[in-house]
């Protein structure tokens, strides 16, 4: 089953817990009981409003999902997919002409299985450093779109969380929804000061739902973790446990208001970004309400040309906003979707769903300015350096390996004007290198990096010759004289150092006494850790204990042969049977156990 883990990190949690409940990738015979899949295009909220009863159940349904379209990635896998029609609609897969692709397989079944799976598959489309291109590009395609909730469902919700209904709270609460996600949906209002509003609801049961699968993953990811080799790579537990707080944060209402009041706060003198404003007496942890605007779509290119937009204008202030949230704020908007910006006269961009946000500490701003910087100076040095404060993980050999692919990106712009260096494509080309050769980014980078690129591609539409290697080379320099190099920031940054130091300097000499008088006694200990040692030894370990074992089932068949030899002279033929008997079955069942142990492994 390795093979199929080392291209697919998410197979590789869900493998084991598959092995681990007795079914096979291999038998598609399970189809028949699994629920029906959903066409491309249209998502099924599986359990958004009536959830499994209990984990096991969800745990089930999990599992039956998964094989279902893991049969059709372990075949394709093998090369044999054009001998199986999955396209042919037999599997409860919507026909169509061409065969379904691997990463095609993984995006419907996260589709199917509803929210959690579907915010994981966004999440991982972020993650460059950690799938494949196409892997990448698919589930950047899920679809977070399913039927609205009844009316009454939603009234019901808000009466609950308000302690009023709709018709009491608002001057008008509109029964059909604007839009509908699988965490909730938003519906117009009108508050009675007459303020226009929208009001997101949370769909009643979600958050059970996602407890529950976010239960099953951890038990995936340690499961991974223990049991392969791809799992052993990475902190699947520490991945899991980052993406279960992002998605906490999304359930929750009033962490994303106050999202979007820190973001207004700190562009209050930008009269370019237009922030909804939050009505807190009707917003709770399922409920919120906040100003509505209206818009043109950043995508409708041809509505903001009648509009008289200033395409080229609009662009940089894009580019320029989200610079300041990343490298000065530290707190960015991290769902740069399209139908995210609606676009306002005078090039105002109107900022919708604060649900995803990253955070960069002081330190790590301050190593991203130095590395944009060198990275517009072509300096390798500078940015191998600033890549390893960043907290790239990995071995010297690592490092230098990637330092030997980051030369030759770099190279190809050595010596050209500023304009032609493609800051988009380092960022992609760094993140798939950093895939290749299994290092861990963190994965607040790695959504920085996601959303840098997300709108270089937004600012391109609208101006192809905007160029994010001039606007950040020339904001991230105006930026380090203005901030970084103040005099007041020093004072502030070295005050710890000097307590610290002042601090150092009492204790020292008794921490010195004391590491003399352990040299003096000879007690000083040392304790030493080899790294990356661990995967080697219990591969020696399984080897030898393989070969023992291929020793013994050898010794039992010259045994037999031996018991053969003098089987007539002792006239012990009865016994002889016997023994033959049993050390075939032995010898036999030793060699098949050896077998399946050496193919389940990998080994050949």
């Amino acid at each position: 089953m390795d093979c199929r883990l080392s291209c697919s990190p998410v197979l590789a949690l869900a493998a084991p817990a598959i092995e681990g409940l007795g079914l096979s990738l291999g038998h598609a015979s399970c189809a028949d009981d699994a629920p029906d899949t959903v066409d491309e295009g249209e998502v099924e909220a599986v359990g958004a409003a009536h959830p499994p009863h209990g984990t096991l159940d969800r745990y089930r349904q999990v599992v039956q999902i998964l094989v279902r379209h893991g049969f059709g990635y372990l075949v394709n896998q093998l090369g044999l997919g054009h001998l199986v029609p999955f396209h042919w609609g037999l599997l409860g897969h919507r026909r169509r002409p061409m065969p379904y692709t691997q990463a095609e397989h993984l995006r419907l079944a996260f589709e199917e299985l509803g929210t959690t799976f579907i915010k994981l598959g966004q999440i991982l489309s972020t993650r460059a450093d950690l799938l494949p291109p196409d892997f990448v590009a698919e589930l950047a395609r899920l679809q977070d779109a399913v039927p609205p909730e009844p009316v009454k469902v939603i009234e019901r919700q808000i009466d609950q969380e308000l302690g009023q209904p709709p018709a009491r709270l608002f001057a008008r609460f509109d029964a059909e929804p604007l839009g509908s996600a699988s965490i909730g949906q938003v519906h117009a209002a009108v508050l009675p000061t007459g303020e226009a509003v929208v009001v997101k609801v949370q769909r009643p049961g979600v958050e059970h739902l996602v407890e529950a699968d976010l239960v099953i993953l951890m038990d995936l990811a340690r499961l991974a973790q223990a049991r392969t080799a791809w799992g052993q790579l990475y902190d699947l537990p520490g991945m899991v446990e980052e993406f279960a707080e992002t998605l906490r944060g999304e359930l929750d209402y009033v962490r994303e208001g106050r999202n979007a009041e820190r973001i207004a706060r700190s562009f209050a003198r930008e009269p370019a970004l237009h922030v909804p404003a939050i009505s807190w007496r009707y917003t709770t942890r399922r409920v919120l309400t906040m100003e509505r605007f209206e818009g043109i779509k950043v995508s409708d290119l041809a509505g903001l040309e009648a509009a008289g937009i200033d395409r080229p204008k609009l662009a940089r202030t894009g580019l320029r906003i989200v610079l300041k949230m990343i490298l000065e704020d530290g707190f960015f908007h991290a769902d740069p979707h399209p139908g995210n910006f609606l676009i306002q006269p005078g090039e105002v961009i109107g900022l919708l769903d604060y649900g995803m946000v990253g955070q960069l500490d002081e330190a790590t701003r301050e190593h991203l300015l130095y590395l944009f910087l060198a990275i517009v100076d072509q300096d390798l040095d500078r940015v191998v350096d600033r890549l390893a404060a960043l907290g790239i993980v990995g071995t010297a050999f690592q490092l230098e390996r990637l330092k030997r692919d980051l030369n030759r990106l770099i190279s190809l712009y050595w010596g050209l004007p500023l304009r032609e260096i493609d800051i988009r494509r380092i960022l992609e080309e760094f993140l798939a290198t950093a895939r290749r050769h299994r290092l861990y980014v963190p994965a607040h980078l790695t959504l920085m990096s996601k959303t840098v690129i997300m709108h270089d591609g937004l600012a391109r539409q609208l101006d192809p010759e905007c160029n994010l290697s001039e606007l950040l080379a020339s904001y991230a320099r105006e930026l380090a004289w203005r901030i970084y190099l103040q005099p007041e920031r020093w004072r502030r940054r070295l005050l710890p150092s000097f307590l610290d130091l002042s601090q150092l300097l009492v204790t020292l000499p008794r921490r010195v006494d004391r590491l003399l008088g352990q040299a003096e006694r000879g007690t000083i200990a040392l304790n030493m850790r080899v790294q990356e040692t661990e995967h080697v030894l219990d591969t020696l370990n399984r080897m030898v204990n393989h070969l023992i074992l291929s020793i013994l089932a050898t010794g039992l068949i010259v045994g037999i042969a031996l018991l053969l030899q003098i089987s007539h002279a002792a006239g012990l033929h009865w016994l002889v049977g016997w023994l033959l008997g049993a050390g075939f079955a032995g010898g036999l069942g030793l060699a098949l156990w050896l077998i399946f142990a050496i193919f389940r492994r990998g080994h050949h």
